[in-house]
């Protein structure tokens, strides 16, 4: 979705227009697969971080615009809200430096942006939901300035024929309220990753993606409060999915198919099948006919931007524009540092890889996807605590899972992969350290308020702090 669009107000031609080169466009992306017109090329990496803009009070601060027209580049983009920003970096193969490479240029764009704000007296932050951010800062006036956010907002809330959403989440604590925009979506800021696969074996990529998001969230959590209460480890998970409350075509808002959603079930033969469900269960939300050729599938890329499954995938073109398939893996937080994050990545990246590969697996006998979503709440809600079923039907430990069966795995894949062994030994180091501390980024942050209390203003600063010391959150003191 990340295209600007000409208009806002849409009307009911505009919506046929645009389902006919929908139709033509996902017909045309099923013939190239079957002709084996997609690019075959593997291994490429890339990554998107969303970031919090806040002042010396550790408050929101809604100038974006400001901030990118001082930054001045193009991969530094806004995002919903006027006081968040997405850095991207360089898509790199996976080979024995790609991951390093990538850690150098995400923290050379970080600390860049972190010099340019600093004389504006504002600085960046990377957590899933700042602590400090409040119900009333997510107000339609802090929406960035941006036709395809003014147009979303319009589309989800006339598909809700103008019901209010309902947050109503229950965790540690109980949090229910009502809001008249999209703007809930804003407070929850992740680590998205992308990996370019061969589309032979995109099916097998993209369930691997899923049967793995349990893990990935779980290790990764960072997001335990909103609006000052204690919530799930990952409390982004569940507001992201109840901040875009829309459904499919069965139903409307209330159908059983959501927009921001786990998914329907693996791939069966073909990656294609998630576009044609895109087409057959999901309404039209930003109608905006382009003018591009249809062999940009131009239609098909901005419908699927609107439908956002924790692993989505995305077909983008080469510079050669020979068109290509990536996987999304969209269930991390932003933070706690950008060498934690690396090291995420070198896990999932890893990880993906040798299940992928191994012959005979079959998602469905393997891990039923019923199972794999049940793993994944129950990550997102207890983090490295949660109990999880894996391959041999047995419930267990997640952290359990990680040390003993999914980090030699990683490691494994990794190897196949090409990555050194000293990237390979520096990066999972700092996972095995993190998992056997118990320590993510969520750990923490409820660790820091017993000690403290719950001075939202105070635990920032600390993270901000232990953020930019650079350390992996496994070494942060709560002191």
């Amino acid at each position: 979705m990340g295209d600007e669009i000409a208009n806002v107000q849409f009307n009911k031609r505009d919506f046929e227009q645009y389902k006919y080169h929908l139709i033509r466009e996902t017909a045309l992306l099923r013939a190239w697969i079957e002709q084996h017109r997609i690019c075959d090329k593997r291994f490429i990496a890339g990554l998107e971080l969303e970031a919090w803009i806040v002042d010396q009070s550790m408050m929101p601060a809604p100038r974006n615009t400001q901030c990118m027209a001082r930054i001045a580049s193009d991969e530094v983009v806004p995002e919903l809200a006027k006081f968040n920003l997405e850095l991207n970096v360089t898509p790199q193969a996976l080979d024995s430096q790609g991951l390093h490479k990538l850690q150098q240029e995400l923290a050379s764009r970080w600390t860049h942006c972190q010099q340019v704000l600093a004389p504006m007296q504002l600085s960046l932050l990377m957590i899933g939901i700042l602590p400090t951010v409040r119900h009333s800062d997510l107000n339609i006036a802090n929406m960035s300035e941006m036709n395809r956010y003014k147009a979303l907002n319009e589309q989800v809330l006339a598909s809700r024929q103008g019901r209010p959403l309902v947050l109503d989440i229950v965790g540690e604590e109980h949090i229910r309220l009502q809001h008249q925009d999209v703007m809930l979506e804003s407070a929850a800021t992740s680590f998205q990753l992308h990996l370019q696969v061969p589309v032979d074996k995109a099916s097998r990529y993209y369930n691997t993606a899923i049967m793995v998001s349990a893990p990935l969230v779980a290790l990764s959590a960072n997001s335990p409060y909103l609006f000052g209460k204690d919530i799930w480890e990952e409390t982004r998970i569940p507001l992201f999915e109840q901040s875009v409350d829309v459904g499919g075509y069965d139903g409307a808002a209330r159908g059983p198919v959501k927009r921001v959603t786990f998914g329907s079930g693996y791939v069966r033969q073909s990656i294609v099948e998630c576009f044609e469900e895109n087409l057959s269960h999901y309404p039209i939300l930003l109608p905006m006919v382009q003018q591009r050729p249809e062999d940009q599938l131009p239609h098909l890329r901005l419908h699927n931007g609107t439908i956002w499954r924790w692993n989505r995938p995305l077909i983008g073109f080469d510079q050669d524009g020979r068109p290509h398939v990536r996987i999304e893996h969209r269930v991390m937080p932003a933070g706690p540092t950008v060498v934690d994050m690396i090291a995420n990545a070198a896990f999932y990246y890893g990880l993906i890889e040798y299940l992928a590969n191994q012959p005979g697996l079959s998602p469905a006998l393997a891990l039923p996807f019923t199972t794999a979503r049940g793993n994944f709440y129950a990550a997102a809600r207890f983090g490295l605590q949660a109990v999880v079923t894996w391959f041999d039907g047995k419930k267990g430990n997640i952290r359990d899972l990680i040390l003993r069966q999914l980090l030699p795995f990683a490691r494994q894949g990794l190897e196949h992969q090409q990555v050194s062994k000293p990237e390979q030994d520096y990066y999972l180091s700092i996972i095995e350290r993190r998992v056997e501390s118990g320590q993510n980024g969520a750990a923490w942050q409820r660790r820091f308020v017993v000690k403290h209390g719950r001075d939202m203003q105070a635990m920032t600063m600390a993270y901000q702090q232990n953020q930019q010391s650079q350390r992996p959150v496994s070494e942060w003191s709560a002191a």
